[in-house]
C-alpha cells in the first residue's frame, strides 16, 4: 500500500492505517526532536504530542510531501516544548531559590551520545540559532533538499543555500575552538 493511499484510510478513520503512518514515521520524528534540542528523558512525550497533533489535523492534510508535513509538526512541537521548558526552569529556580532545594539531574544525552566526536557535533549543533540549526539538521541528518527544507521553514530556497552555508562556517568554527583548546592548540 502506498504512503497516500495509508493516509487517506487515516484520514477515513482507519486506526490500523494511522498506527501504521506512526510506526513507519515514529523513529524520523525521534531523530528530528532530538537533533532540535528536546531532551533525551522527553523525547517519548514530544514524540506523542507531534502523534497527536497529525492525528487530530490529519484531515487537513492534502497532496503535498507528507513526510514535509510531518516535520512541519515535529518543528512546531519541539518549538512549543522550548517555550514550556523555559517556564519550567522558571519555575524550579524559583522554588530552589525560595526554598533552597537543588535539582540535579544526569544528562541523558550521555547515554545516547556515546563518543566525544558525536557529543561535541551535537552540542555544537544546539549552539547554532536556531535559523541555521534546522537547516544543517534537515539537510545532513535527514538528506532533505533545498526545496524540502525550505517547504518546512517557510523560507526560499535561496535563503535555505544561505543559512546552510553560513550554518557550516560557524560549526566550523566551534568545532576548531573546541578542539583547540582540547588539544592545547
Amino acid at each position: 500500500m502506498s504512503e497516500y493511499e495509508l493516509i487517506e484510510r487515516a484520514q477515513q478513520g482507519d486506526k490500523v492505517a494511522y498506527t501504521e503512518l506512526i510506526q513507519n514515521h515514529h523513529r524520523t520524528v525521534e531523530k528530528f526532536a532530538f537533533q532540535c534540542g528536546v531532551k533525551v528523558n522527553d523525547i517519548p512525550d514530544v514524540t506523542q504530542e507531534v502523534f497527536v497533533k497529525l492525528y487530530r489535523f490529519l484531515h487537513q492534510f492534502e497532496r503535498e510531501r507528507f513526510s514535509t508535513w510531518l516535520y512541519k509538526i515535529t518543528l512546531n512541537t519541539t518549538r512549543d516544548y522550548y517555550r514550556k521548558e523555559t517556564k519550567e526552569k522558571e519555575k524550579e529556580e524559583k522554588i530552589s531559590n525560595e526554598f533552597g532545594m537543588k535539582y540535579s539531574t544526569k544528562s541523558a544525552e550521555d547515554k545516547v551520545l556515546v563518543f566525544e566526536e558525536d557529543r561535541e557535533l551535537h552540542y555544537a549543533i544546539q549552539s547554532l540559532d536556531e535559523k541555521y540549526r534546522h537547516p544543517i539538521i534537515l539537510f545532513y541528518f535527514h538528506e532533505l533538499s533545498y526545496e524540502q527544507i525550505g517547504d518546512i521553514l517557510n523560507v526560499p530556497f535561496t535563503t535555505i543555500k544561505t543559512r546552510l552555508l553560513r550554518a557550516k562556517g560557524q560549526l566550523k568554527s566551534i568545532l576548531s575552538k573546541n578542539g583547540g583548546a582540547k588539544h592545547g592548540r
